[in-house]
C-alpha cells in the first residue's frame, strides 16, 4: 500500500509517514541479517565455508575482494535502478550472499582460533549499531557533512589494503581501530541520510546501505578481537 508522497524526502513529510517509513526500513534491515545468518549456517553445517577458506588461501585473497567490490557494485546498481520492489529486493539478496561468502574465511578462522569469538564480536557490532542509531535519530547534530570525509577515506582504506595484501604488510590494531570508527561514521551518516533524503518505497535501498555498515563494523570488530587474543 502506497503512503506519504514518493516524490519528497521523509524528512520534510508528516511525523508518522516518517515512523512508518524507518519501521519498514529496519524490518528489511533485520531480515537482511537474518538471511546472512541462514546463509553462514548452511555453509558452516555443510563445509562449503571450510572449501571456500581453502580457496582463498590458495588464490589472491586481492582477487576475492575485487570480485566482492564488483558484486556488491552491482547489488546496489540494481536496487538503485529497479523499477519494482521485486528487484530491489533481487539486488538487497545478491549483497547479502555476497557478503556471507566473503565473511565464511574470516568466520572460519575466528572459530577455529578462538571458539566464541564470531558471536561476542556480533554482539558488539549490533550493540553499537543501535547506539548510533539512536545518536543520529535523536541528535540534533547534521551528520550528513560526513559524506565527502567518508569516501576519501574509504579509498585510502582500499588504498591501503591492496598495498597490504601485494607487499605482505600486517596492517595490525590500529587500522582496525581506524576501520571500526569508520564504520560508525557511516551509520550515523547512512541513518540521517535516509531520514532526510529518501523517499518513500525505497525502504530496501535504504536498508542495503544500513546493512553494508553493519558488516564494515561487524567485521573490523571481529578482525580487532582476533588481533588481540
Amino acid at each position: 500500500m502506497e503512503y506519504g508522497n514518493p516524490t519528497m524526502p521523509v524528512g520534510l513529510q508528516e511525523p508518522q509517514v516518517r515512523a512508518d517509513f524507518m519501521r519498514r526500513v529496519y524490518t528489511r534491515l533485520v531480515a537482511g541479517v537474518a538471511a546472512f545468518v541462514l546463509i553462514e549456517a548452511y555453509l558452516f553445517t555443510s563445509g562449503l565455508a571450510v572449501a571456500i577458506t581453502e580457496f582463498v588461501f590458495s588464490t589472491s585473497w586481492l582477487l576475492i575482494l575485487g570480485g566482492f567490490m564488483v558484486v556488491s557494485w552491482l547489488a546496489n546498481s540494481v536496487a538503485l535502478r529497479a523499477a519494482t520492489p521485486a528487484s530491489q529486493w533481487g539486488g538487497y539478496l545478491l549483497l547479502v550472499a555476497a557478503n556471507a561468502l566473503i565473511f565464511a574465511p574470516m568466520l572460519v578462522i575466528a572459530e577455529l582460533q578462538v571458539p566464541g569469538t564470531v558471536a561476542q564480536a556480533g554482539q558488539y557490532a549490533i550493540g553499537g549499531f543501535v547506539v548510533l542509531s539512536v545518536i543520529a535519530h535523536r541528535s540534533s547534530r547534521d551528520f550528513t557533512w560526513l559524506g565527502a570525509s567518508l569516501r576519501w577515506f574509504g579509498i585510502l582504506a582500499l588504498a591501503g589494503i591492496a598495498l597490504a595484501v601485494l607487499t605482505g604488510f600486517q596492517l595490525g590494531t590500529w587500522f582496525s581501530l581506524a576501520m571500526i570508527g569508520f564504520a560508525g561514521a557511516a551509520i550515523l551518516y547512512e541513518t540521517q541520510v535516509i531520514l532526510r533524503e529518501t523517499p518513500p518505497g525505497r525502504e530496501t535501498v535504504a536498508a542495503m546501505a544500513l546493512f553494508s555498515s553493519l558488516a564494515l563494523l561487524f567485521w573490523y570488530v571481529l578482525r580487532l578481537f582476533m588481533e588481540r587474543r
